[in-house]
């Protein structure tokens, strides 16, 4: 399982503008803007959507990593593991805790032919580096034979060194730094070893790392003859390193190499080399051009999706817990969007059903998930009342290409981007979080 056979990213839709946030808080900035998640999304359906990108079929293992969990004391992939259907002898498990959890997951991944999910919310306290430097979103490699692969794995080298750079007490709102070049001074001689033991002049050179210092030095540490680069995004946590690999996969031709440095309590190196299948085998579309389709996000807005803005909620009732039973027996339907066809007239119903509503047949049904169907927008409702942080609610009624109707909501819409025969794919939305249980299930999103 020597190879990447496949990848894929997902960048969240909102954009914070620095100057927004230079205005607000009264400090300098920079220039640019942050990529942010929505209200309703977090890690774990960050990782979902990367990984739908990335898999075409069942891998042996999911292994997530991130810093930031939707639950703390669950199992986050799991919920990843139903949403993309796969069958239950596939292994699921976190690595979280540290930027680093990402190298692991790519090293679980190639050892058992499976695929890592790294994900990423990154949350700091208003003008923090974290804020103003980091970046939301996801990407997934999926691992198999090499005779398969778009990128094989030729070598690779890790050094570890115990040293205080950068920390988050649990319960902690934001991270902490310790001052930059003591970082940077401890990290040098670890990138230069790594280097040295992978021996080559590649091509592309990728240096990611939460000292920003050393990405500031990049490179002068060490250069790609083609392109040496970081995170596009700014500094993601456990993503840092996919979004960064995926950013170069974008644009690298056959038979170039790839160096991979991620330098996090330690320095991780990884060597790559494309095959002829690369450009086949690109992501459909690239972290550049998910980069510039952003949408603009208030930074009042921002913070009060993170929770550091503590705004008056809307005057309607808040959702109810998720009952864990009812949740169980609809596992297929609520996270894997699977409905029913009969067999007897094929129609397909959303919900699953037993008997047909059509020919009246009684168990007669077979299983199809439509989470990646695409759909035709039938009607359309945009609704100022009902509870949402981000109000108002748009509901669709969507049509589904090769049978299925279902109203599901609108994700980032206000209603005026939408009409009647827009088309619409799925997107796994985190709906509400109520007594600490986050109900997830799919949205529409428009992309026609």
């Amino acid at each position: 399982m020597n190879g990447i056979i496949g990848y894929g990213t997902y960048l969240p839709s909102g954009r914070v503008q620095l100057a927004d946030i230079a205005a607000t808080l009264g400090i300098k900035a920079g220039k640019g803007a942050r990529v942010v998640a929505s209200f309703d999304e977090d890690s774990t359906t960050m990782g979902v959507a990367a990984a739908c990108t990335a898999l075409t079929g069942a891998p042996n293992a999911l292994f997530f990593a991130t810093t930031s969990p939707a639950y703390a004391d669950k199992t986050n992939a799991t919920a990843q593991h139903a949403a993309l259907g796969l069958p239950d002898d596939v292994f699921a498990a976190d690595v979280a805790g540290s930027a680093r959890s990402g190298i692991a997951a790519l090293k679980a991944a190639r050892a058992s032919g499976g695929v890592a999910v790294l994900a990423e919310v990154r949350v700091g306290r208003p003008g923090s580096a974290d804020e103003l430097g980091g970046g939301d979103g996801a990407a997934a490699f999926v691992f198999g034979d090499s005779s398969h692969a778009i990128a094989e794995v030729v070598a690779e080298y890790s050094t570890t060194s115990e040293f205080l750079d950068r920390w988050r007490a649990p319960g902690a709102g934001g991270g902490s730094q310790w001052e930059e070049r003591f970082g940077l001074d401890e990290y040098v001689p670890l990138i230069e070893r790594v280097v040295k033991e992978l021996a080559v002049d590649a091509d592309h050179v990728v240096v990611v790392s939460p000292n920003s210092g050393v990405v500031k030095r990049a490179g002068t540490l060490v250069q790609g003859r083609l392109s040496t680069t970081s995170s596009p995004i700014g500094h993601a946590g456990t993503a840092d390193v996919g979004v960064a690999l995926a950013s170069v996969l974008d644009n690298a031709g056959p038979d170039e190499t790839i160096m991979v440095l991620s330098a996090a309590d330690g320095c991780d190196g990884l060597l790559l080399r494309t095959t002829d299948r690369i450009i086949a085998g690109r992501q459909p579309v690239s972290v550049a051009e998910q980069l510039a389709a952003g949408t603009k996000v208030p930074y009042a807005t921002y913070l009060s999706w993170r929770g550091i803005l503590d705004r008056e909620p809307p005057r309607r009732p808040e959702p109810d817990r998720a009952a864990a039973p009812p949740s169980a027996r609809a596992r297929a339907w609520k996270f894997a969007f699977t409905g029913t066809t009969c067999t007897a007239c094929d129609l397909v119903h959303l919900p699953p059903a037993r008997v047909c509503k059509r020919c009246g047949a009684v168990d007669q049904m077979t299983a199809r998930s439509l989470a990646r169907a695409k759909g035709t927008v039938a009607t359309f409702t945009v609704d100022r009342l009902a509870y949402s942080p981000a109000p108002p609610v748009v509901a669709a009624v969507v049509d589904f290409d090769g049978g299925g109707r279902y109203t599901l909501e609108v994700a980032e819409s206000t209603g005026a981007d939408l009409k009647v025969g827009a088309r619409v794919a799925l997107t796994f939305r985190r709906l509400n979080t109520a007594g600490g249980v986050h109900n997830y299930f799919w949205k529409a999103r428009v992309i026609e």
